[in-house]
Order: C-alpha cells, then sequence, then structure tokens
C-alpha cells in the first residue's frame, strides 16, 4: 500500500512533460502539412529535417535490441524456453501474412480501383526507375543475417544481424551461470544509458514531424491524391478492417484484452509512426512498453526485431491491393490463379527487401520484375502517393507486432496479467523520462510476479 501512495504524487509531472512534448508533435504536423500544400516546393526541402530525426532513433535501436536480449535470455535458466518462442512467432508470422495477403485480395478484387487510368511513357519510366538493385534474393538475405564481424552487427542497421549477436551473447552468458552475472549487470547500466539516450532524442520530435509531413504533402500534391484517392481509400479501410477486426479478435480470445485500450497505451508511438511515417521510428519504445506491460523480456527481445523483418501485415496488404490496381490499370486484369502465384512469390520476395529503403515500393517492384516483369510499367502510377500509403503500411505493421507481443507472451505462460490489467487501466504509468522500469524490469511469468513488485518497493521506499 505504501508504494501506491508514494508513487501518486511524483507519476503525474513526469506525464505532463511528455504530453506537451506529444501536443507539440501534433502542431508541428498540422503546420507540416499547411506548409506542404501551400509552399510545395520549399516543403520538399525540408525532407532532411525528418529524415534526420529518423535516423536519430534508428542509431539507437540495435544497442536496445541487443541489450533487452541478452538480459532476457541470460536471466533465463532453460534454452528451449527462448526456442519454444522463436518458433511460435514465426510461424504465427506466417499464418498472420497469409490472412493479410487473403484480405487485399479479396478488398481488391471488389474495388477494382485501376480500371479507367492511362499509362503514359513518362509514367512506365518512373515505374522502371523505382527496381531497386539493393533487394535481395531469400539466399543473399539469409546468408546476410551474419554479420562480417560482431562490431559490424551494431554498425551495420541489420536488424537481424544484432538479434543472431544478442541470442548468441546471451545464451553465452546463460551457459556462464554465476560468472556472467557481472556482465549481465553492466548491460543493464548500459541498457539504461541508451534509454535515456533515446528520451532525450525523443524531444526534437516535433522538428522531425514538421520536417517528414512537410515533404510528403508538398511532394504529392493535391492533384495525385484525388486521382488515386480510391486506391487509398480502400487501402486504408482495408488496413483498419484487418487491425480492428482481425486482430482486434485475436487480442480479445487469447489474451482477453480490449484493442482500443491497448491501442490507447500505445498512442504516443502511433503518433510518432504517423508524424514520421517510419515504423522502425517506434522500434525502440514498443520494447520499453511491451516489457513494462508485464511481457517477459526473452519473448520482448526476440518477438519485436523479428516482426519488423517477418511480420509485416501492413506491406502484405499493400503489395496485394497496388498490384491488382496496377494491373487493372495496364488493362491486363489477372485471374484468380494468377493472382494468388503473384502474391505467394511476393511473400517471399518481401522477406528478401526487408531493410531496404523503401521497403515496400522497392519490394513490390523487385517483386514484379522478376514475377510479371509487363507490370513494371505501372508502379510509376502510385509513386505519386506511396509516401501516404507508407503510412497505413507503418501503422498496420506496428500494431500487427504489437499484439503478436501480447499474443505470443500469452500462449507461451510469458506474460504477468495482472501486471497488465494494472498498466492498461493507468495505475502503473509509463516512466517516459528513463523508459526502464527501475527495480521492476519485464514482468516474469505468475509464479515471479511477487519478487518485481518486492524490488519495486525497495526502489520506491
Amino acid at each position: 500500500m505504501a508504494s501506491t501512495t508514494h508513487t501518486a504524487p511524483t507519476a503525474p509531472a513526469k506525464r505532463d512533460r511528455t504530453h506537451y512534448l506529444y501536443i507539440a508533435v501534433i502542431v508541428a504536423v498540422a503546420l507540416g502539412i499547411a506548409v506542404g500544400l501551400i509552399a510545395p516546393d520549399f516543403a520538399v526541402e525540408l525532407k532532411p529535417i525528418g529524415t534526420g530525426f529518423v535516423n536519430l532513433i534508428k542509431m539507437m535501436i540495435s544497442p536496445i535490441i541487443f541489450c533487452t536480449i541478452v538480459l532476457g535470455i541470460g536471466s533465463v535458466r532453460k534454452a528451449a524456453k527462448v526456442g519454444a518462442v522463436g518458433g511460435i512467432a514465426l510461424v504465427y508470422f506466417l499464418i498472420m501474412s497469409l490472412v493479410a495477403l487473403a484480405i487485399g485480395l479479396v478488398v481488391g478484387n471488389i474495388v477494382e480501383p485501376g480500371t479507367g487510368l492511362a499509362v503514359t511513357d513518362a509514367i512506365k519510366e518512373t515505374g522502371q526507375a523505382q527496381v531497386s538493385a539493393e533487394a535481395k534474393d531469400t539466399t543473399e538475405f539469409l546468408l546476410g543475417i551474419i554479420p562480417t564481424t560482431i562490431v559490424s552487427a551494431f554498425t551495420g542497421g541489420e536488424v537481424l544481424q544484432t538479434l543472431l549477436v544478442a541470442l548468441l551473447a546471451g545464451f553465452a552468458l546463460q551457459a556462464m551461470g554465476d560468472a556472467g552475472q557481472p556482465i549481465l549487470r553492466g548491460i543493464e547500466h548500459i541498457q539504461r544509458l541508451v534509454f535515456r539516450i533515446l528520451a532525450m532524442v525523443m524531444w526534437a520530435a516535433p522538428i522531425g514531424a514538421f520536417g517528414a509531413i512537410a515533404a510528403v504533402t508538398g511532394s504529392a500534391g493535391l492533384d495525385a491524391l484525388k486521382s488515386l484517392a480510391v486506391l487509398m481509400i480502400g487501402f486504408y479501410v482495408t488496413c483498419f478492417l484487418f487491425v480492428f477486426i482481425v486482430l482486434g479478435a485475436l487480442l480479445k480470445i487469447v489474451a482477453g484484452l480490449n484493442i482500443f485500450t491497448f491501442f490507447k497505451y500505445l498512442g504516443r508511438e502511433f503518433l510518432l509512426i504517423l508524424s514520421t511515417s517510419s515504423s522502425e521510428s517506434a522500434l525502440p519504445r514498443l520494447i520499453a512498453k511491451m516489457e513494462h506491460l508485464g511481457v517477459s523480456k526473452p519473448v520482448v527481445g526476440i518477438t519485436v526485431p523479428t516482426g519488423y523483418s517477418f511480420n509485416l501485415d501492413g506491406t502484405m496488404i499493400y503489395m496485394t491491393m497496388a498490384s491488382l490496381f496496377i494491373a487493372d490499370a495496364m488493362g491486363t486484369p489477372m485471374a484468380v490463379g494468377e493472382q494468388i502465384a503473384l502474391l505467394l512469390f511476393l511473400l517471399v520476395a518481401s522477406k528478401g527487401a526487408a531493410g531496404v529503403t523503401g521497403a515496400g515500393l522497392a519490394t513490390l517492384a523487385g517483386g514484379l520484375q522478376s514475377h510479371k516483369p509487363a507490370l513494371v510499367d505501372g508502379i510509376g502510377l502510385i509513386v505519386g502517393i506511396d509516401r501516404f500509403m507508407s503510412e497505413a503500411r507503418a501503422l498496420t505493421n506496428f500494431a500487427g507486432n504489437a499484439v503478436a507481443t501480447v499474443l505470443i507472451g500469452t500462449w507461451t505462460k510469458e506474460i504477468d496479467k495482472e501486471r497488465v490489467n494494472e498498466v492498461l487501466a493507468g495505475h502503473a504509468p509509463f516512466d517516459e523520462a528513463t523508459l526502464l522500469d527501475d527495480g521492476h524490469g519485464a514482468a516474469a511469468p505468475a509464479s515471479a510476479a511477487a519478487e518485481p513488485e518486492g524490488e519495486k518497493e525497495l526502489a520506491k521506499a
């Protein structure tokens, strides 16, 4: 009881400061849209501001993933538990990718948004230009998971390379037993430092949001939005239905949680993604918030980074609808059999293009070039609105990975449900200053729930 009386006066002060920060982000987004519409040429020049902010956050991703996974695995006694989490996660990601593809397929065939559009020579050239030489095939992608050196895993910006090194380090520390405890304590201190730096970087969010949104609005313009409104609206509606019906039903049935309450907890992360058009900008905060929610460190550390490469529900829906749109616009609509074959190919191709800048468009272009080259010319039709489409892609990908973390935590019994209810009810506010629960850590399974609470009491005393 003492802890509740101590925490009550301090929580509002922390919440108030960050509350103003995210109000500033909303204002910056509104100003960015206004500048993009009024002075589009000037707005496009502001793109480096948004890019710079996203890069600041991206530089924190590798150390955060490394620390989270090493601390999680290093403190788990049975290595088999980690393997079970990874296996369940990959099976779930594959099933949900297929579900997302199927939903996009049904809606795309009903709406038929590309019918009646003309493809000019200029559009064809633009489409061909989107075929990226950076996209890798599946074999190159799998080999690329292995870094050149342990250090290059942190400097190359490849999430899966960091994941591999972190898994090896975590298992090694697990095998060392008591001798590895000093190293784990050192990594815990590094994690606190990294999250503190991230909290400082977040104060630049309004500036980054302004630059990113202004550039997107200025480069697309109203004409592109009007002519392709059917595709955009159809895509947004499809993503909405997938998130709130499919994911919402899964979250309720498996974990007993209301998706609106859950997303309210992640509201600031959704705002950050909306303003930067990048789901990666919220990856470090998602890791911190899922641990705070009560999901164990191993589940969070494996599910979130892996999901960012393998659980791209929004990208799956985008590739489905964009493929059908382009085929209709080119006057060569595909039969259902052709559609299914193309989309299964894109499902595999998307794994090879993970991490490529502008992954949605690059993956689509590379997949069509390999499977149905005649459709590549039509990609130029959607280049103008791709950044607006990427907003829905990023938001849906993020939502899918957030829900996946809770589901996998529930299936593996690595989630503290009492803690979840406490956090979602607002009784245990997230610490925006440190992004960590000092003395609490990620909630262990129910059997160990009492220990973190005891540590919390000591920390607050």
